[in-house]
């Protein structure tokens, strides 16, 4: 959800926002419908499998991209930045992005109670690992790959533990009785961060499309699609509050 951490002068990959874009808005669509479930305004299976995986989906786009996008930007500021510089970078944005997640896990727990608020999610991911793949980025791109792919192999281990304690929750171990909305912790979801930054390393060395692809950035509906994911992390964090307050006056008015 979150735009390329480090700005640059350069021109934007419409590919890539065009993607970015097409994920927040399925990721608005099911967020729409976890509203009218949580609201009781129209009964789903919001935590069933195809629900949860249509959700997990559309989480794994915008973390791969993170990825993807953290590469683009290294590559096109190095020859011109330290990497001091460039580190700092990093930190501030992923700092930010870390308190974004606050704010949700704040806001989330007034909202919906001490069981069930967001604790680790993906905004806290996504802060997480901008500042934690820096490394990465100037590392051979196999070394990213492979640590992607033990990350997610260790996370998907640790899903199947449990612990008393809610200190551990970050890392992948779950606590006992707690159930959470928006749950990404570190492993296995940082992963897919690392096979984001191996694929930009692989498409786009130098911060270039080193691959044929078809212009079709003036195209109807991706000059829209690609607007939606520049400013997707705006849009996850006004859509929700404005999707419930809607929500909410159209059933006060429909009970008047």
């Amino acid at each position: 959800m979150t735009n390329n951490p480090i700005e640059t002068k350069q021109p934007r990959l419409w590919e890539v926002d065009t993607v970015r874009g097409i994920a927040i808005m399925l990721m608005v669509f099911y967020h729409f419908m976890w509203d009218l479930n949580f609201l009781h305004l129209y009964p789903l299976n919001i935590y069933g499998t195809a629900w949860q995986s249509f959700a997990r989906s559309v989480a794994t786009i915008f973390i791969f991209v993170l990825g993807l996008s953290l590469t683009l930007s290294y590559q096109r500021v190095r020859p011109h930045k330290s990497s001091g510089y460039i580190f700092q970078k990093h930190l501030w944005r992923g700092g930010q992005i870390f308190g974004l997640g606050m704010v949700i896990t704040i806001a989330t727990y007034f909202f919906i109670g001490p069981n069930g608020f967001v604790i680790f999610g993906i905004l806290h991911l996504l802060g997480f690992a901008v500042v934690f793949g820096y490394p990465f980025l100037a590392l051979n791109k196999w070394i990213a790959l492979l640590t992607g792919l033990g990350m997610i192999g260790l996370g998907a281990y640790l899903d199947g533990l449990t612990s008393p304690s809610p200190w551990l929750i970050w890392l992948g171990i779950k606590q006992v009785g707690r159930s959470m909305v928006d749950f990404y912790p570190v492993l296995p979801w940082t992963g897919i961060v690392l096979l984001g930054i191996f694929t930009g390393h692989s498409l786009y060395p130098n911060g270039q499309r080193h691959f044929d692809l078809f212009d079709l950035s003036d195209q109807p509906p991706v000059p829209g699609l690609c607007f939606l994911g520049r400013h997707s992390l705006l849009i996850y964090l006004v859509h929700q509050p404005i999707l419930i307050g809607v929500l909410m006056l159209g059933v006060e008015l429909l009970n008047r």
